[in-house]
């Protein structure tokens, strides 16, 4: 079954996973003992392991190659999901499903279950809100935890400086971070690929940098404190109401986002972005305003975040620079790619597992950011294509008969 060749790359694979490895799994200094102690049996799990795995990945890679209908049905697990959400019933079923856990979600799990929940929620909506660019128009966007930096401190500043509540802040924060959306998108137009990555990523460092240097506009890296949380035509709540509260805000934007992000993407301009990401210059070719797409793909995704920003400058009631840094913009980026680019459906499950699987990995202690990354790895391998791609649609053209006239 596994040539020579494929037991040897195994060995040489698992000696370099122990190589790198060696400082985490190996290595442990006792910092009140003042003694180094070598764990050398570790390293003998690590190479099994990963010897072990390497087999199991060689053969299902050659399984998967030697099944002569797996091109016919490679997106099985996509279009499965997708029939059963075209059924009406069995539609009804799921979404009534999922409403009655989201609401009696917080009434079940603890406080700190119900925190985590809302953070995952908020990286749902700034999926979709990347997905747009990234996914549907096909801009490769890095730095896209500025416009998400833009809209916190929107409402950090105003709330502030003028006192100005949530809900008054929440539009502001978006349509201040769609302009920056903008302003970003004029110079890059003519970019495309690893420049306008390039660009973006500058983009993001600039707005961070401003942030944490210019003391007298935004606190610098002392951060703004005491941001007034959400509230409720006056009402005041306390911390247990008002994380349960900002969990339902949060459940409401990502169905409102959902619901926008779904019909923009049947729209005109959703169909534009998808062939501005198929082919740029058959697209301009057609008669599409390349300018106005590309300029309306950031100023949308931009809006996404610049609110999702203002709801956690609310829940954190605390920002500062330091918790808009690439590593953000990384991540979002990652549940876009992961969940399926242009799948609104695969980016929610990306979000949730994305944000919810590191907190789960506790209990491997120092261990669960390497076992997160080699859960990633493995995904990669095996669905390339995100967890739930999207299905292009094919329009079949039926010639009908009609039957000769009687005379």
């Amino acid at each position: 079954m596994f040539s020579l060749k494929d037991l040897k790359k195994g060995f040489l694979t698992s000696i370099w996973f122990v190589f790198l490895t060696f400082p985490i799994m190996v290595i442990k200094v006792d910092p009140i003992e003042r003694i180094v102690v070598w764990r050398w049996h570790n390293a003998l799990y690590m190479a099994v392991g990963t010897f072990c795995v390497y087999l199991l990945i060689k053969y299902l890679q050659h399984r998967k190659e030697n099944q002569t209908s797996h091109n016919d049905n490679k997106e099985q697990t996509s279009s499965l999901i997708y029939r059963t959400l075209e059924n009406p019933v069995q539609r009804n079923i799921v979404i009534g499903i999922i409403a009655a856990l989201a609401v009696l979600f917080p009434h079940f799990f603890s406080i700190y279950q119900t925190n985590v929940m809302t953070t995952a929620l908020m990286y749902v909506v700034l999926g979709l809100g990347l997905n747009i660019v990234v996914g549907l128009a096909g801009l490769l966007d890095l730095g896209f935890v500025a416009f998400y930096a833009v809209g916190a401190y929107t409402y950090a500043l105003l709330n502030l400086h003028f006192g100005l509540g949530f809900w008054t802040v929440l539009p502001i924060g978006g349509l201040m971070a769609a302009t920056f959306g903008i302003l970003l998108g004029f110079p890059v137009l003519r970019l495309r690929g690893d420049y306008l990555a390039i660009v973006t990523l500058g983009f993001g460092e600039i707005i961070r940098l401003v942030l944490e240097n210019w003391g007298e506009f935004s606190k610098g890296p002392s951060g703004i404190s005491n941001i007034s949380r959400p509230g409720f035509f006056g009402m005041e709540f306390g911390l247990e109401q008002s994380i349960h509260y900002t969990y339902y805000l949060m459940v409401l934007f990502v169905i409102v986002t959902i619901f926008v992000v779904n019909r923009l993407q049947d729209s005109r301009l959703g169909r534009a972005w998808i062939a501005l990401r198929e082919d740029e210059i058959a697209c301009q070719a057609m008669g599409i305003d390349k300018r106005k797409t590309k300029l309306v793909a950031f100023s949308l995704g931009a809006f996404w975040a610049g609110i999702v920003g203002v709801m956690f400058a609310a829940k954190t009631t605390f920002i500062n620079p330091a918790s808009f840094t690439f590593l953000e913009s990384a991540i979002i980026l990652s549940i876009v790619v992961l969940g399926g680019m242009g799948s609104i459906i695969g980016v929610i499950f990306g979000a949730l597992i994305l944000i919810l699987m590191p907190e789960y990995l506790r209990a491997l202690s120092e261990y669960r950011m390497l076992a997160f990354g080699g859960i990633l790895v493995c995904m990669m391998i095996f669905r390339p294509q995100g967890l739930i791609s999207n299905i292009r649609r094919i329009y079949k053209f039926e010639k009908k008969t009609y039957p000769a006239e009687k005379i």
